[in-house]
């Protein structure tokens, strides 16, 4: 549920607004808290009777802040909406605004609070990273964190913009990219050395003194010294060619043209920028696209959007000012941000990013020059790319809407459940739960279910009804009140009137009777475009194989069964790399390790005799009871 979704259908009148009585509870929590919160800075947090978090919010004086929210006929209605859901306030104190900046980003991203500005697509960045911890430097791709010693350059935009440079980086310095125990066990070159992508230093193609004159061009090379790099290059090609050493020349010809494809990929350089991000926000239509362009040594390392969730009527700076805060929260800060605007509280947010970085960040909004135009190229994406998401968002609406004539639903369903299930005979059998929405496929919400009762194999109705048990149950118990975003719309089922029969007892049982419920079974011979749908007291559905509601249901059933078949494999597969001595009590790696070692396989130790296992480092006599008795109970 978005930060500009309804809350409990009981709390709110016709308009939306939130109901005299639950504003009444708010504002006395609130009004209770405020006789006790300090005058100086700090976070709060306001949380639902649940508790689970709201709103997470920063203020200078916490006292002055916080009472505002009693002041209800100023708040717009989110707000009332919010107070009137609130049944706690959490409060830390911070020694400045600052820190609580700092604070308020980290448990936003943390908590997910719905009324909060959310940047929900944040993951890491991938880097070039050549190694220090080894004689012969590697150079890798790596994510996370910067814990090896190396030289990293980066972040770059996605993974095929790193890959694309660490194969002309190949080209140009002839570094090996082989992983430490693939160097070691070389006794010839590999097929790299063949294509003229790495130098042999495994096998003494290249002396140490040589490869490290490679290493040192390529970090000259990523550092932005390039010119000098080409123009060594230049001359060593030349002297080459005056030697008549063609063979040579050719070689750092080819090198040379490695290094201009990597900068004809870096087209958007310009004089002055050497480490810095821009970012760019375009509003249209109550959503927000921020486009972050990376420049590292003055060369542009790609770009990303993001599409941040937050409150329709939220205004441009503020969204700005919340997604930077959260962006940078676990990311490294470059020295210089340009933005398309100024957010909200600028000057706090750079010294917050000062900081967190331990050096001086600058956050420019410039109005002119070279700069402004790498904005203005910024803004152009974010516009394009905004325009992109706001047709296919209402695309999936027309779909949704037809959707729902089709199936003669009370409304436009905005979140469907698609149910499968997964088993090879019987054994190992798994569940699974796709969701989608107005924006598409929501695969952070996909479950998988591990069938925990003892079906007969191949009972898929009673794998079913485990699945859609546990499920709802699960659904009632956290969210009675059906105020989160665990309830669907829409239930599909994958298959024919015996599942949706299985539903519907399901349902029956647990008294849920406002969840549109269908099956979808294949045609005659399984045949795509022949499908049926089964609803409750009426005749089957045939659409037309064109049909876009047909091809819509299609896709949502096929996402499910890759996702049942993906779980089912995973599961098998997880369940061959055990070994019988994981399910023996008070077996720890240690001792597992021990017993391996001494007997050979988890069978040899399973046939043990009880003498045997004492003799075992490690294994005591009471261990070795408990083994003995382990095998022989469960055989």
């Amino acid at each position: 549920m978005g930060p500009d979704d309804e809350p409990l259908a009981e709390e709110l009148g016709g308009d939306g607004r939130a109901d005299g009585q639950s504003l009444g509870r708010g504002i006395e929590t609130i009004a209770a808290a405020v006789k006790t919160l300090p005058s100086g800075p700090g976070v709060y947090r306001m949380l639902d009777r649940r508790g689970k978090a709201l709103y997470v919010g920063k203020a200078r004086n916490l006292k002055k802040r916080v009472t505002t929210y009693t002041q209800i006929n100023k708040l717009p209605y989110r707000l009332q909406r919010m107070v009137a859901e609130t049944a706690l306030l959490e409060v830390v104190t911070t020694h400045s605004e600052v820190e609580a900046l700092l604070l308020e980003s980290n448990l936003i991203k943390r908590l997910m609070p719905r009324y909060n500005v959310l940047l929900r697509d944040d993951k890491s960045f991938p880097y070039i990273l050549i190694t220090g911890d080894n004689e012969v430097p590697q150079i890798t791709k790596h994510r996370g964190a910067h814990n090896r010693p190396g030289a990293y350059f980066g972040p770059f935009a996605s993974a095929g913009a790193v890959n694309r440079t660490i194969t002309a980086l190949e080209k140009a310095f002839l570094l090996r990219s082989c992983s430490d125990a693939v160097y070691a066990s070389r006794s010839r070159p590999c097929l790299m050395y063949q294509i003229k992508r790495c130098a042999a230093p495994c096998v003494g193609r290249i002396g140490p003194e040589d490869y490290g004159r490679l290493v040192t061009q390529a970090r000259d090379f990523l550092t932005g010294r390039s010119r000098d790099v080409q123009t060594r290059l230049a001359a060593e090609m030349q002297d080459a060619s005056e030697r008549l050493d063609f063979e040579s020349a050719a070689l750092i010809r080819d090198r040379i043209r490695a290094l201009s494809h990597i900068q004809s990929h870096q087209d958007i350089n310009v004089p002055g920028i050497d480490d810095a991000d821009v970012i760019a926000a375009q509003q249209e239509a109550g959503r927000t696209c921020v486009q972050v362009f990376f420049f590292r040594a003055g060369r542009n390392y790609g770009n990303r959007a993001y599409f941040p969730s937050h409150d329709r009527k939220l205004g441009v700076q503020a969204v700005l000012s919340s997604f930077v805060a959260q962006f940078y929260d676990n990311k490294p800060t470059p020295p210089l941000v340009l933005l398309s605007h100024s957010p909200d509280d600028r000057p706090l947010l750079a010294e917050a990013l000062s900081q967190r970085a331990d050096r001086k960040v600058s956050l420019l909004v410039p109005q002119r020059g070279a700069k402004r135009k790498l904005i203005e190229h910024a803004l152009s994406n974010a516009r394009d790319a905004l325009g992109r998401r706001l047709a296919e968002s209402a695309s999936q609406r027309d779909l949704l809407e037809k959707l729902a004539a089709t199936l003669g639903l009370e409304a436009l369903p905005e979140r469907i459940e698609v149910y499968d299930n997964s088993h090879l005979g019987g054994t190992k059998p798994y569940g699974a739960m796709i969701v989608a929405g107005t924006e598409g496929l929501i695969k952070a919400s996909y479950r998988k279910f591990r069938i925990k009762g003892a079906p007969a194999p191949g009972d898929d109705y009673a794998m079913m009804r485990e699945v859609l048990r546990r499920r709802f149950e699960r659904a009632m118990k956290e969210d009675p009140d059906r105020s989160g975003d665990l309830w669907p719309d829409l239930v599909i089922l994958d298959g024919g009137r015996g599942q949706l029969n299985t539903g519907l007892e399901v349902f029956a049982d647990l008294g849920i009777a406002d969840v549109a419920l269908v099956a979808v079974a294949k045609g005659p011979e399984r045949n795509a475009g022949r499908e049926r749908i089964f609803l409750p007291e009426r005749q089957p559905l045939l659409l037309e194989p064109r049909d876009p509601v047909l091809y819509f249901i299609q896709r949502l059933r096929d996402e499910a069964h890759r996702f049942a078949i993906g779980s089912h494999r995973a599961g098998r597969a997880k369940a061959i790399s055990q070994s019988p001595l994981d399910e023996v009590p008070g077996i720890g790696a240690k001792r597992k390790k021990a017993l391996l070692l001494h007997f050979g396989s988890a069978k040899a130790v399973s046939r043990a005799g009880l003498a045997d296992l004492e003799a075992v480092s490690g294994i005591s006599a009471t261990v070795a009871r408990r083994i003995y008795d382990f095998f022989r109970n469960s055989s």
